[in-house]
């Protein structure tokens, strides 16, 4: 039986990443960790190229997280001796052949996804392969409750994708909108907490699946997301469309549905009526902190790995 160790994914100083959360979890939670430093200079080979592997450890699996862009990268130097367990975000179909290429190459035998689409994909190409979907997790105690909405100052908020192909909104004058990045540019957020001090000043925000907003990477693969769960937890009125990942997992819609043909008039609407959308989003936040923790998503990994015959 082999032990699971978690490898620390890399980040720059200052800049943590999301793939950050799930291994600070998977430490504090007992699990074995390892960090290995890769010096920068090399960074652009170790994307580019996968080495030889020697003898496999027969003693350890390495836990990498990973995502297609960087799968060679984010699992180096494990690859070279042990079993890699990779924990894979964002496998969208232009990566799907690259992605099953590397899990022959590395005779990968047990596997983690955050989209259940693609897992399910997975599970058909490599039928004897342990496959777990997961959906993304958060960091609960980073976000904040925020002011009731009707105190909040920032009308609408939109960050992350672009959305001018899914709805162009023609928004009154008077409506305070915040733009956060993007913008001809200029780099409006810094830090995470610039980003958490705007959520909860936020009252309606644009919550869209990238499968809506970038169709031409994320195809049909419509997956829960981090977004999600940071809007729930700062208690903003989302407007949008929620994934049915989401809505599957928490049994409710959490998301008002986008009126495509009047979403000025909805907004608007919304507005004007925010405080009866208090309900909802206190709701939300509620539900997130139930469901949303990478405590609930690592415990279940723990539990799954012991079940398919490892030692964690």
């Amino acid at each position: 039986m082999k032990e699971v160790v978690a490898i620390k994914p890399y980040s720059e100083p200052g800049r943590p990443v999301f793939k950050i959360y799930p291994y600070q979890t998977w430490e504090r939670l007992g699990g074995a960790v390892r960090y290995y430093y890769v010096p920068r200079i090399l960074h652009g080979l170790l994307y580019r190229c996968q080495f030889p592997t020697f003898r496999k450890s027969d003693k350890k699996a390495h836990f990498c997280f990973v995502q297609p862009e960087s799968l060679t990268f984010d699992t180096f130097p494990s690859y070279l001796q042990y079993e890699i367990i990779p924990f894979i975000w964002d496998c969208w179909p232009g990566y799907f052949e690259k992605v099953c290429n590397w899990l022959m190459r590395n005779k990968v035998k047990t596997a983690i996804f955050t989209s259940s689409q693609t897992a399910s994909l997975i599970k058909q190409r490599f039928p004897e392969m342990n496959i777990l979907f997961v959906p993304e997790g958060i960091d609960t105690a980073v976000y904040k409750i925020g002011k009731d909405l009707k105190d909040r100052s920032i009308d609408m908020l939109f960050y992350g994708r672009p959305i001018d192909h899914v709805v162009k909104y023609h928004l009154d004058s008077n409506i305070i909108i915040y733009r956060l990045g993007g913008l001809k540019g200029k780099k409006l957020i810094h830090t995470q907490n610039d980003l958490c001090e705007k959520l909860s000043d936020s009252k309606i925000v644009a919550a869209f699946p990238q499968s809506m907003t970038a169709p031409d990477r994320a195809g049909d693969i419509e997956t829960l997301t981090q977004r999600y769960w940071e809007n729930m937890l700062s208690r903003i009125v989302m407007v949008g469309h929620a994934p049915k990942e989401l809505t599957d997992l928490i049994g409710y819609n959490p998301v008002i549905e986008l009126d495509r043909e009047h979403p000025n008039e909805q907004i608007l609407d919304i507005l004007a009526h925010i405080s009866d959308y208090q309900p909802l989003v206190d709701k939300n936040r509620e539900t997130a902190l139930k469901m949303g923790s990478w405590d609930i998503r690592m415990k279940q990994i723990m539990e799954w790995l012991r079940g398919v015959g490892y030692e964690v």
